[in-house]
């Protein structure tokens, strides 16, 4: 598990992938694994860290509030229809967890629902939200999914064009789409508010995450706490940061990592994230039947909720396809929108499995 640790480290510092994370989660590996040293047990700093923010749901709730003030919403009021993009992309969470369940009855794995759907939740690719369900669900497998999300998110530029590519022609890469409208200042201050009563209201277990998240779009959009906004998105976010990625990195303990059930939730993260990544694009294929605007089908990619890397993956395969082709702002809109779904996802999850067997 020390190499596994220093694996993660070189990930991040000479690969690049996903280094916030991967730094304090492979340290706080390496530290948790060495012999007679109980920093990650009883009474040492990182099980309680561990207790208090991620037990609690704590840290990745903050995590989301700074998301949120870090999230501009315009390009998904602009152009609604791409909430069904990122709507859609959350299918591989419930296609993975419905998977898991299959492989269980056949024995050839041993996960139970709450444990099938809190690998399921990888598909959504958001950190934060796989952290608080699994914190949540499946305590015990914490440390595999976190490093699983985190990896392929990191893996998004590599992982993401060739299934863009398989499920698209090359006239559909070339789609141009119109200059998004300008979004007006009340749309931007009502729209975090106006979310969160409908959904809350709706799936309560959803509210924590999505309440945080608009609470901190809030901030960033009513101009009046940029004090408070700029805290949230730098320096109360890069804090929690670096206790999350030790706390997780403290259950990459031997016992519980070196086991074959990790194999497996990385083998059906991956299924998952492959899944999402082709239901957004398919559900973008599906409504340029229905409607007459046109929209360029690699945006549906975006879906997921690795923001905002999926978004320029996007506009980087639209560029090769058609150098006059910049979908970076249309694409912002289904991946803002994947955020919100993964978050709606994750309260669906923790209301039908919370406490099953």
């Amino acid at each position: 598990m020390m190499l596994v640790g220093a694996l993660l480290l070189y990930l991040a510092i000479v690969r690049k992938f996903e280094p916030l994370l991967l730094v304090p989660i492979g340290f706080g590996g390496i530290l948790s694994n060495i012999p007679g040293v109980e920093i990650a047990t009883g009474d040492g700093l990182l099980h309680l860290v561990y207790e208090i923010g991620i037990e609690t749901g704590a840290f990745p709730l903050i995590i989301f509030m700074g998301v949120g003030a870090m999230t501009d919403f315009g390009p998904l009021l602009a152009n609604p229809r791409t909430l069904f993009l990122g709507a859609a992309a959350q299918f591989g969470i419930f296609a993975t967890l419905l998977g898991a369940l299959a492989l269980t009855s056949l024995g050839i794995m041993d996960f139970t629902i709450a444990e099938a759907a809190a690998i399921g939740i990888i598909g959504g690719a958001d950190g934060p939200t796989a952290i608080y369900v699994a914190g949540q669900l499946a305590p015990q497998l914490l440390g595999a999914i976190a490093v699983a999300a985190y990896s392929y998110m990191a893996l998004v530029p590599l992982i993401q064009p060739p299934i863009m590519r398989a499920l698209t022609t090359e006239s559909e890469r070339k789609i141009e789409m119109k200059q998004l409208r300008e979004v007006s200042s009340t749309e931007r201050i009502l729209f975090p508010v106006l979310m969160l009563l409908l959904v809350a209201l709706l799936l309560p277990t959803a509210a924590p995450l999505l309440g945080m998240f608009c609470f901190g779009n809030l901030m960033r959009e009513c101009g009046v706490v940029d004090r408070l906004s700029d805290t949230t998105q730098n320096a109360l976010i890069n804090i929690v940061t670096i206790f999350l990625g030790l706390a997780v990195g403290s259950k990459l303990q031997a016992s519980s990592f070196l086991v074959p059930s990790t194999l497996g939730i990385l083998l059906l993260g991956m299924v998952a994230f492959a899944i999402g990544t082709a239901s957004g694009v398919l559900m973008a294929k599906a409504m340029n039947r229905l409607s007459s605007t046109p929209i360029n089908p690699l945006i549906g990619a975006a879906g997921v909720s690795a923001v905002p890397m999926a978004a320029r993956v996007v506009n980087r395969v639209g560029l090769e396809n058609n150098a006059q082709n910049f979908l970076l702002m249309h694409a912002m809109g289904p991946n803002v929108a994947g955020v919100i779904g993964s978050a709606v996802a994750a309260g669906i999850m923790i209301m039908f499995t919370s406490g099953a067997g």
